[in-house]
């Protein structure tokens, strides 16, 4: 039998999923309208569907041109697998990807291969849609966790001003040298950026930029703790720089009170800084998002051990007062 096409105008009683209209025209199952609609055989309105649960309103014209003899399977979807990133959440217009340790951002002036943004892009070129990366914030090269991309330029400038705004709510859990004394507090510091590009704490002036820092603590071991930080600003090394000036910087930290982060049971090449937590106003929607990501392993197994360690040890100082 020859290739055939039906359409169809979608009624009040049939307007809905547009795979649901396409199996309401073929009589076919699941699998072979989801095949026909992997295999381009169906639009909506003159333009390609290319995903079923697209809604079809009443005046929608449906048509499927295809062979009724031929089997149309679903392509297989390839699971992506990366190393540097993994996908927290997608939709047509932004990603929001949880970066791993070790992975820059961005490529420096040296031209660094494999940079998340350059990852991303290629994971997108491989989509049906070809969208492109586009940045709107970066996340240091030794943390991990959540960053959000648009999908094309006007959509990330559109986040990018959110973020300039300071609406966007970013959570970031740190494990820091010794204990925190106070349950909560907010921290608050100039910066000032070094002939090496480290920041540091100094005195206001034109040329330093201010930043206000949110903790909470979460847990206090037997020389570390388990922090929150959110941030009211967000400028370079603002969690880091300000953590270690009160004296409790990020453990594995290789900047700021380098010897003071480091611990005999961090033996990561990587900070205990994860940023588990970003909300933002969806750019298209205006929906109010909110996507999180779990602590990695070797944050939680820290963790594990250092509670193990901290109870350990005050039962042996009860031993010894007895």
């Amino acid at each position: 039998m020859p290739v055939q096409t039906l359409s169809e105008t979608a009624t009040d009683e049939t307007a809905g999923r547009a795979d649901a209209l396409v199996r309401h025209m073929t009589e076919v199952s699941h699998s072979q309208v989801r095949g026909l609609i992997d295999r381009g055989c169906v639009t909506v309105n003159g333009k390609p569907c290319t995903d079923g649960g697209k809604p079809v309103a009443a005046g929608d014209v449906v048509s499927i041109r295809y062979d009724p003899t031929q089997r149309y399977r679903p392509k297989k979807e390839r699971k992506w697998d990366d190393r540097t990133f993994t996908i927290a959440y997608e939709d047509d217009h932004v990603i929001v990807v949880d970066k791993a340790a070790g992975t820059l951002s961005v490529p420096t002036d040296r031209g660094d291969p494999n940079t998340l943004v350059e990852r991303v892009s290629i994971y997108l070129s491989h989509s049906r849609t070809e969208r492109e990366a586009c940045l709107v914030h970066r996340l240091d090269r030794e943390a991990s966790g959540l960053l959000v991309f648009g999908k094309h330029q006007a959509v990330a400038d559109l986040l990018i001003e959110q973020f300039k705004e300071r609406k966007p709510k970013r959570i970031y859990t740190a494990i820091v040298a010794g204990c925190m004394p106070n349950d909560h507090g907010t921290l608050r510091a100039h910066l000032a950026t070094g002939k090496n590009l480290d920041r540091y704490v100094t005195k206001p002036s034109k040329d330093t930029e201010e930043v206000v820092t949110d903790y909470r603590v979460i847990k206090r071991m037997e020389d570390s703790t388990l922090v929150e930080t959110s941030l009211q600003t967000g400028k370079r090394n603002q969690i880091r720089v300000q953590l270690s000036y009160a004296g409790h910087p990020v453990l594995g930290d290789p900047h700021y009170e380098k010897e003071k982060a480091k611990h005999p049971r961090w033996i990561r090449r990587r900070m205990a800084l994860h940023a588990n937590s970003l909300s933002f106003i969806h750019p298209v929607s205006g929906e109010e998002m909110t996507v999180t990501s779990a602590l990695p392993a070797a944050m939680r197994k820290f963790i594990k051990v250092s509670s193990k360690a901290s109870k350990w040890e005050k039962s042996d100082q009860a031993d010894k007062t007895e």
